[in-house]
């Protein structure tokens, strides 16, 4: 075989807003979404959905061979926060979970579906829910920052 190296390793990054404040303009939200959209492209980066609420994203991205986890979503904060608003900050962490390519269309379905999903569930309530799904340790006093 050459030495052509071949990755399609799925992941759904969820992180919120600097104390999950609703800090992000309700009218920049799709505009952000589709920003995001421009971060992946510049970056290499194969960025399949963005999408969230006020207070928080989820970008379901196929990770690059090259990078980890925690470099791609640092730049998608990093470059987006300064997008947002001078003052605008994330909250340090994030949760990221892999994705089978059977449930990419679920993923990018609940990605889609944001706003319907957290009249019936806050944000915290919905992280907690991930983190207990996907088999996470955790400790409750500190997870939510």
């Amino acid at each position: 075989m050459g030495g052509h190296s071949y990755c399609n390793v799925l992941v759904h990054a969820i992180f919120s807003t600097k104390m999950r404040r609703n800090s992000i303009p309700a009218d920049k939200l799709e505009a952000l979404w589709r920003y995001f959209g421009g971060i992946a492209r510049h970056h290499k980066i194969s960025l399949l959905r963005a999408g969230g609420t006020r207070n928080h994203a989820h970008l379901l991205f196929a990770l690059p061979s090259t990078q980890t986890i925690a470099d791609v979503i640092g730049t998608f904060k990093s470059n987006s926060s300064r997008w947002v608003s001078p003052i605008f900050e994330w909250q340090s962490g994030y949760g990221a979970f892999s994705v089978s390519v059977s449930n990419r269309e679920k993923v990018i379905a609940y990605i889609d579906h944001q706003e319907k999903h957290h009249r019936e569930m806050t944000f915290d309530e919905e992280f907690l829910a991930f983190l207990k799904k996907a088999g996470v340790d955790y400790d409750p006093r500190f997870v939510l920052g």
